[in-house]
């Protein structure tokens, strides 16, 4: 029996809670390292815990004074507000169990909206600069217990005291920072400084460091002005304050359904979709993070924000913004609000438009992808390269019955003077999402007829030569074909405008596609060759057009010396690829380099004295 009392005992023994051992030290390094981005939060901190203990004082004293008072001096910092204060047991309860907070006691969950910290981590963060705490408070709801006293170390180390009454006689408290070694710059009176205007600039209540007022109400955006010009001036101040840059123009934020104010600053120079947007989120006042990247849509890239919210959730550093539906509502609604200015400026300030679209245009393509009423809106407006010069896709498109694009710039290049000389326009889309908006156009403008251009459809706008005439130079014809046949390039004779266009060559991605794989084959082994075989296409061969009409195409197609014909079909040949901007490959090099040496032996030879200076 007493064999199986004792069992049961150790049994017991072994399953009764333990408590985990919290290495002090450990924990502020993985704060430092790890959860927050720089030192500096150790001030929000230390606002957000006196803004929230004035928050819940004044929850039930609507009267209570709301002041945060920082004083900075030799490496040491003190911190008073004349919030709620703690009890004695409310330090044990509190400051003493790391994650514990105190919204989430006294009945005040229901009201945990109203206070900046969720997560609890307090006054931990201050060991990220500071070697010793001391913590000195006066309850406002129990006026009768005396003020206490909680002090702390790095070691993880603390102790607590009751005080004399004298010590505060007034509900609060006050926080007493030591630096740590190497710290010591992070307390000092302009470093507090400007890190408290930076926090809590927006803060409801009188928040100063020493004699500064560190609070500057109302927002700038909530500001009453003279006019609205004067209006424009602040925000572009305070633009450059913020940013450190002048606006092109501002756009107010005010979602009062998601609790949001704020401002949206139009960058002045255009700048890549895919950089990194820095936007400024203050947290019921308190700066949360001046580098929140999700809160507008992607194509608004062209715009940075400051606002004050509070509905959006912070992460546990309180650094950035958690992702969740309220943060994509609220993505949604400013996405809204600034496609409402891009309209608003479209049907009543063309000229401030057309200043934003020179710089942004790329942004409002990206938005008008999606957005039919967008594309429609735009269509007088934004920029295209066409054939006829940079025009809107309205204005080309009232000019021409069918709207021809290609898909590449390398094609339109090549196609674009000679499409032009024939009567045919033509839109260059390989520029980024030009090509998508071009083939939406008739979704917003019924009865366009948009089509791409080809290589086929070039040539099919080319005029004939009459047949006894291209009859007549088949043996010049023949001989340009072979010379060009291992190069995968067709050679044809055309009339067309203009004359001073020797020669135009024509392919498409099909016919590249094709050559790629070509070259490919021919330096791969055989295993792999055969592999690249099996994929050999049908596609249409390259051709280089040759113009029936142009003087030296005339003189060319004249000579009787094959080996001649050669030499000038691959200089016109290279010169054609060089007009259409191709990226030449190393056949094309080498051909190039043969026909200038060529041509140069050929005339040395033809004006030598022994020749008779033929």
């Amino acid at each position: 029996m007493d064999s199986q009392i004792s069992d049961s005992q150790n049994s017991q023994a072994s399953q009764s809670p333990h408590t985990f051992q919290v290495d002090l030290r450990g924990l502020v390094d993985l704060l430092s390292h790890h959860l927050y981005s720089s030192p500096k939060v150790y001030l929000r901190e230390l606002l957000q815990n006196a803004v929230d203990a004035i928050t819940a004082r004044r929850a039930e004293q609507p009267e209570a004074p709301a002041r945060v008072r920082l004083f900075a001096e030799d490496g040491a910092l003190r911190v008073e507000d004349s919030g709620i204060g703690l009890t004695e047991a409310d330090v044990h309860n509190l400051l003493a169990t790391i994650g514990r907070s105190s919204k989430r006691d006294d009945g005040l969950e229901s009201a945990r909206s109203d206070f900046l910290g969720q997560f609890g981590i307090g006054l931990l963060a201050c060991f990220v600069v500071a070697e010793r705490i001391r913590v000195v408070s006066r309850s406002a709801r129990t006026p009768d217990a005396p003020p206490v006293e909680w002090t702390a170390t790095d070691d993880g180390s603390y102790r607590v005291r009751t005080l004399p009454d004298e010590a505060r006689t007034e509900p609060g408290t006050t926080v007493h920072l030591v630096a740590r070694p190497g710290a010591a710059e992070w307390l000092s009176g302009e470093r507090v400084l400007a890190l408290a205007r930076d926090f809590g600039s927006l803060l409801p209540y009188d928040v100063r460091v020493g004699e500064e007022a560190v609070t500057d109400l109302p927002a700038p955006w909530d500001r009453s002005y003279p006019s609205p010009a004067t209006r424009r001036v602040a925000l572009a101040r305070h633009c450059h304050d913020q940013f450190g840059f002048t606006p092109l123009d501002s756009i107010d934020l005010d979602v009062p359904l998601a609790g949001i104010r704020g401002v949206a600053y139009v960058l002045p120079s255009a700048v890549s979709p895919a950089q990194r947007a820095g936007h400024r989120v203050h947290l019921k006042g308190m700066l949360l993070t001046e580098r929140a990247e999700r809160l507008l849509p992607d194509w608004a890239f062209f715009v940075r924000c400051v606002l004050d919210t509070d509905s959006l959730r912070p992460t546990a550093s309180r650094e950035s913004l958690y992702e969740d539906e309220t943060l994509a509502a609220v993505r949604e609604a400013l996405g809204e609000r600034i496609r409402s200015w891009l309209t608003g400026l479209a049907a009543g300030d063309p000229e401030r438009l057309a200043a934003f679209l020179s710089v942004h245009h790329l942004g409002v393509k990206s938005l008008a992808r999606h957005d039919k009423e967008m594309l429609r809106t735009m269509l007088p407006w934004l920029p295209f390269e066409t054939s006829d010069g940079r025009l809107s896709l309205e204005e080309f498109a009232s000019r021409h019955p069918v709207v021809h694009f290609t898909r590449t710039v390398e094609e339109f290049r090549q196609v674009a003077p000679i499409a032009s000389a024939q009567g045919v326009g033509v839109i260059n889309g390989g520029y980024t999402y030009d090509s998508e908006l071009v083939e939406a156009l008739p979704s917003v403008r019924p009865g366009t007829v948009v089509a791409e251009l080809d290589a086929d459809t070039v040539t099919a706008h080319l005029d004939a030569v009459d047949p006894a005439e291209e009859l007549a130079l088949s043996g010049f014809l023949g001989a340009a074909r072979a010379k060009l046949d291992p190069l995968g390039c067709d050679v044809v004779l055309r009339a067309f405008h203009p004359l001073s266009v020797p020669a135009l060559h024509l392919d498409d991605r099909s016919v590249r596609h094709e050559q790629a794989r070509a070259d490919a084959e021919e330096q791969a082994d055989d295993l792999w060759a055969g592999i690249l075989g099996s994929l050999r296409g049908s596609a249409p061969r390259a051709r280089l057009v040759l113009n029936h009409l142009n003087p030296l195409i005339r003189k060319v197609s004249s000579l009787d010396d094959p080996e001649l014909i050669g030499t000038a079909t691959e200089s016109l040949y290279g010169q054609a690829l060089l007009m259409a901007q191709r990226p030449l490959r190393p056949a094309d090099s080498a051909l190039l380099n043969r026909a200038f040496i060529g041509l140069l032996e050929w005339a040395t030879h033809s004006n030598s004295p022994e020749e008779g200076g033929r």
